[in-house]
């Protein structure tokens, strides 16, 4: 007869064992629903919400399976169940999956939903409420930001700028000191929240606030703000800070100029 130290190493060898088999049997569940999402949504839904049900703690493959469903039934237009749905799929990102791969799938979803935000107001308003929520709650400083960014966007497209003009002044706030001055180790996500305020002041062709809004642009180094507004596309911003400027024979005289 073996000895106790042996049949500990044996038990904790099957163990594993089964753990991996039930795994491979969850993963397969997954992919088998994944496989029916175009000639059986119903179906596909049942099955991704079997990959929920088998995972005894939350993880990976559960995570995956509400993002579908987020997705199908987005698709099939009932929106009450896709936002239950995504509620509990944000309860997966504080511990069960990686930070990364949370951000990515979040990000995904986001761009899925926001494709047609003029066509359901509510929902969009909805959407992106419950998403800060959660990463507000979760602490994801880096996807608050860039999240209410995109919502930023979506209400310059749709010439909401009341609703864009509160959002800046929250995306202000968190880019700030104590002091209630700029930390500009902040610099990137303040060039971004300058950039998009500029453009919403051209937009609406508040010179007044346009001028504020440049000096505090300006006192960056220019170079860098080239870079920023080439790569993320902000180019209506870069026009309306080189007329300024060009329109002043050097940066003082133009500071000096009375809003």
């Amino acid at each position: 007869m073996g000895s106790d130290a042996d049949m500990e190493d044996y038990g904790f060898e099957y163990s594993e064992e089964e753990q991996e088999e039930q795994d491979v049997d969850i993963e397969n569940q997954y992919y088998n629903a994944k496989g029916l999402v175009e000639t059986d949504p119903e179906g596909a839904l049942a099955g991704f919400s079997e990959v929920v049900h088998m995972e005894a703690e939350k993880a990976e493959w559960g995570f995956k399976a509400l993002k579908q469903t987020v997705k199908l039934y987005y698709r099939l237009g009932k929106y009450e169940e896709m936002m239950q749905a995504y509620r509990e799929m944000l309860t997966y990102i504080k511990s069960a999956v990686t930070r990364n791969y949370s951000e990515k799938c979040i990000n995904s979803i986001m761009d899925f939903v926001s494709g047609s935000a003029s066509q359901n107001f509510g929902l969009l308003q909805e959407f992106y409420q419950t998403t800060l929520k959660a990463l507000e709650e979760a602490k994801n400083e880096r996807l608050w930001f860039k999240t209410n960014l995109k919502l930023c966007k979506i209400w310059f497209d749709m010439g909401e700028y009341g609703r864009m003009s509160k959002i800046l002044k929250e995306l202000h706030k968190s880019c700030r000191k104590e002091d209630g001055s700029d930390d500009h180790k902040k610099g990137t996500q303040l060039l971004e929240v300058y950039a998009i305020e500029i453009q919403m002041y051209t937009e609406t062709k508040n010179n007044k606030k346009l001028k504020v809004w440049t000096v505090c642009f300006l006192k960056f180094n220019f170079p860098i703000i080239l870079l920023v507004l080439v790569f993320r596309g902000r180019l209506c911003a870069l026009s309306s800070v080189m007329f300024l400027t060009m329109s002043f024979n050097n940066l003082d005289e133009f500071v000096g100029v009375k809003s």
